[in-house]
């Protein structure tokens, strides 16, 4: 696998990324879906990494930059081709890394409390993510699962 920046200007990442947006609104009720949309993800503040697998676009991630200490994971994604082969384990752990190298005290991430978001769960929790009070501009939501890594 290989992770590379990207700069969301290819129609691979386009459908992916509206893909990501149509699992969302059918996971998510209209006011609880943060999910950010290419618009959304082409910002400074924004680095955006896609999980390439023998050419197949398997995923993608961000890590949005709160402040100089603080920072959000964004827009985790696996292909449903890919999901079970490690793509959001191995990429969590660049976006992990990154954070550290950037001198982040603090990695938080928003995601649905649904069924569907699980996995996710899992995920977050083996690599030592505790649930924490909304941040940032998030607001209480039981459709919402906020959770948070100190660095």
């Amino acid at each position: 696998m290989e992770i590379t920046i990207d700069d969301l200007s290819g129609p691979e990442i386009a459908a992916f990324l509206d893909e990501h947006i149509k699992d969302m609104k059918s996971a998510s009720p209209p006011e609880s879906k943060h999910a950010l949309d290419l618009e959304g993800l082409r910002k400074p503040e924004i680095t955006f990494w896609t999980v390439w697998d023998q050419g197949e676009l398997a995923g993608c991630g961000a890590l949005k930059e709160l402040n100089g200490t603080h920072a959000e994971i964004k827009s985790m994604r696996t292909s449903p081709s890919c999901r079970g082969k490690g793509v959001a384990s191995r990429l969590l752990h660049h976006i992990l890394a990154e954070a550290r190298q950037r001198g982040y005290g603090r990695l938080s991430v928003e995601t649905g409390s649904m069924a569907f978001f699980a996995p996710a769960h899992a995920l977050y929790k083996k690599l030592g993510f505790k649930p924490c009070k909304p941040f940032s501009t998030y607001k209480e939501d039981p459709n919402s699962l906020f959770m948070e890594l100190e660095l």
